[in-house]
Formats: structure tokens, C-alpha cells, sequence
């Protein structure tokens, strides 16, 4: 490990840098799905999780994508005012409204899925097959010891 004055190099602190890693990756798409689709990043998470998982609360969403709820509930606002989402009422507990994409809304979910794959894609060309593999091990390793710490999917603060 790196150090510096004070003996702390914030640079070389797990927590930092996955921070860095991931606001740049993100930085990097949105930069190439914004301008052709108009979504943000938390817009884009809110419709990944929908495609994914299909009708969801808003807190699960939350939960999912391991976001603010404040800005899940501003991306979710966004999504039903474009009708890219609706609010559907949940059949086992009508206090509970589930969010679904309307066709539009999966028709853009489809057109940014070869989107993110090939970033991902774009993003591992220098890792061989058996690295990208492991490198998703370690991940979830990662996140696994974190549950197992106590931290929380959803963040209360930035992400």
C-alpha cells in the first residue's frame, strides 16, 4: 500500500477507489446513452431493474439499485411523466404500487441493453476471460462481506 502524509493514501483505500471506479464507468456511459436516449444515470438503473426484475415498488427499486430513495423517487417521477413507466396497483396488497415499463419505456430499455453490454464488454478487453471471471468473484465476495457487515443495499446518501 501506497502512503503518504499522516500515513493515510486515500487513493489506495478499497472504499475510495471502488467509489471512483464506479462513478467513472458511470460517467461513461450516461455520457453515451444520454445524448441518444435522454436518461440519466438513475433513470437508466430504474429501467434496468424494471427489465430485469418487472414490477417493483419504488423502495425495492431503491433496494436494487443500491440508490438514494430521493433519487430514485425524482428518476421514477421523470420515467411516468415521459411514459416510460406506470404505477400499477399490486394485486395481493392494493396499498402497494408496482412499477412496470410501458412499451415505450421497453423499447428503450431493449435499445441500451447492446448498449451496456458492449461498454462492459469495451471495459474487460484487457482482462482475459478467466481475470473478467474472477474479477466478478471478488466482487461478489465483496458484497457478500458487506451484508455480512451490515451495510445496507440502499445508500442514504450519494452513490
Amino acid at each position: 500500500m501506497r502512503q503518504q502524509r499522516g500515513g493515510f493514501a486515500l487513493e489506495a483505500f478499497l472504499p475510495y477507489r471502488l467509489s471512483v471506479i464506479a462513478n467513472r464507468a458511470s460517467r461513461l456511459f450516461a455520457r453515451r446513452y444520454a445524448e441518444a436516449f435522454g436518461l440519466s444515470v438513475p433513470e437508466w438503473r430504474v429501467l434496468a431493474v424494471l427489465g430485469r426484475f418487472g414490477g417493483l415498488s419504488a423502495t425495492e427499486a431503491a433496494e436494487r439499485t443500491a440508490m438514494d430513495k430521493v433519487k430514485v423517487s425524482r428518476a421514477v417521477k421523470l420515467l411516468l411523466d415521459r411514459g416510460l413507466v406506470e404505477r400499477r396497483e399490486d394485486a395481493a396488497d392494493r396499498r402497494v404500487q408496482r412499477l412496470a415499463m410501458t412499451r415505450q419505456g421497453a423499447a428503450i430499455h431493449a435499445g441500451i441493453v447492446p448498449h451496456a453490454r458492449a461498454l462492459e464488454a469495451e471495459l474487460l478487453a484487457g482482462f482475459s476471460a478467466a481475470e473478467a471471471a474472477a474479477l466478478q468473484a471478488l466482487l461478489d465476495r465483496l458484497d457478500a462481506r458487506l451484508a455480512e457487515m451490515g451495510a445496507e443495499a440502499a445508500a442514504d446518501g450519494p452513490d
